[in-house]
């Protein structure tokens, strides 16, 4: 019996590391998407023109290709049990040819630069497998 299910058990795992066939005229790709609060210590840190200050100088040479800001309206719970609301920051990237662990490799650094210019405790991150067309 136990023969009988490894070819399964193999076959789920090859289908589990596949991304989705994508129609025609697609590639494949990962869609990133970093959610970048702007308060710390409950203040906003991160104005306008620090936010595109950054975006031109850290964020834009990362991913020269393009990508996606969006305002939005974060709310979190940080160390200290408390819950936090604040305006936020999503950008969004679609990178063809590359898994989650490669897009989020492109992004570690932005994050880091982020955390450490504006004394930011985290910034969450999302991955998820896309077609990508023009």
């Amino acid at each position: 019996m136990r023969l009988v299910y490894l070819p399964l058990v193999l076959l789920a795992a090859a289908c589990a590391a596949t991304p989705p066939a994508c129609p025609p005229g697609l590639a494949s790709a990962t869609r990133l998407e970093g959610y970048f609060g702007r308060n710390a210590n409950g203040a906003e840190v991160v104005t306008d023109a620090a936010w595109t200050r950054f975006l031109d100088e850290v964020v834009t040479p990362a991913f020269p290709d393009g990508l996606t800001v969006l305002d939005a309206a974060g709310q979190w719970r940080g160390r200290t049990g408390t819950v936090a609301r604040e305006r936020s920051k999503l950008l969004v990237v679609a990178i063809p040819g590359t898994d989650a662990a490669q897009a989020h490799a492109r992004l570690a650094p932005v994050i880091a630069a982020y955390r450490s210019r504006f004394g930011q405790e985290s910034v969450m991150v999302t991955t998820a497998p896309a077609c990508l067309g023009f």
